[in-house]
């Protein structure tokens, strides 16, 4: 069947390429890529036939919200649009209240693969209408391995359910990043390469989380020393757990491994610095004095 791809990045590139691979007819928009077949998104269209399908695959927040109210305009009624990025469930049931007055149809899709999707296959979490959902599923299922797609509610039930998926993705990874940190500062001379090598076969632990680590270390080094120690967020762990307050529901996994990627962000580690000064006052504990920057450096 026909799609409209908006976004040709890392993900949309792979999706584009696999459903062309699987005999789908795909037509691209992305103003920062040259290889596109249309040039504005009115161009998209013209190149569909109805009822059309676009799939927006970009950035949550402002430019979803820019492309997804252009849609809007020029979409016709019947039409679908979907949402693959990692929107806020709550913007999704909004967007398809907005979309529905229209007579437009918007599905949410909760997309996970990565780099690797176009390879094995995205697994796919998908909210809306049967409809929509229904008439799409060939897309859907060319997309995802076997077994790796689901319709698993309504308006919004995608982006929850991928929401919790990246919170459950945050405490993995920080499990898997602290217990190295203990072998890494050990007695034994351990080496990180081997050690994820061989929990991958058999053991308990192991995981595709696990493969890519091992992958990591294969190409940086056991020491990951041309790694900065920086942890980057982009918004799923805050969704889940404000999602787990509002329900109360006790997430201090999640939590606490949010709070890590924080704490990685923090060179001067301030609060360190207030708790020693704590000990310092309450109880007399010798404090370590900061190492004094060279002539010509950053004094801090």
């Amino acid at each position: 069947m026909q799609l409209g791809m908006i976004g040709l990045g890392r993900m949309g590139s792979g999706m584009t390429e696999r459903l062309t691979e699987h005999g789908h007819e795909m037509h691209t928009y992305d103003p920062n890529v040259a290889t596109r077949t249309a040039d504005s998104l009115q161009r998209l269209k013209e190149q569909l036939e109805a009822p059309r399908a676009f799939w927006m695959m970009i950035p949550a927040g402002e430019i979803t919200e820019q492309t997804f109210h252009q849609l809007l305009e020029i979409a016709d009624e019947g039409d679908t649009i979907v949402d693959g990025g990692n929107s806020n469930f709550r913007d999704s049931k909004r967007r398809y209240v907005e979309a529905s007055h229209r007579g437009i149809h918007f599905v949410d899709a909760g997309v996970s693969g990565g780099v690797w999707g176009l390879e094995v296959g995205f697994c796919l979490m998908v909210g809306g209408d049967d409809e929509p959902v229904k008439r799409l599923e060939p897309v859907f299922k060319a997309l995802a391995p076997e077994n790796g797609y689901a319709h698993v509610g309504p308006s919004g039930a995608g982006h929850f359910v991928k929401m919790v998926h990246n919170g459950i993705e945050y405490g993995l990874m920080q499990s898997y990043a602290e217990g190295f940190e203990i072998m890494e500062h050990s007695e034994y001379d351990l080496d990180a390469h081997e050690i994820s090598g061989i929990w991958r076969n058999g053991s308990v632990v192991r995981s595709w989380l696990l493969e890519l680590l091992h992958a990591a270390f294969e190409t940086h080094g056991s020491k990951l020393e041309d790694i900065a120690p920086y942890v980057e967020d982009s918004g799923e762990g805050r969704w889940t757990i404000n999602e787990a307050i509002n329900e109360n529901v006790p997430t201090p996994v999640i939590a606490a491994s949010l709070f890590a990627r924080f704490q990685s962000r923090d060179e001067i580690k301030f609060s360190a610095r207030v708790a020693a000064a704590l000990r310092n006052q309450f109880g007399g504990h010798a404090v370590r004095a900061v190492e004094r920057a060279k002539a010509g450096s950053d004094p801090r």
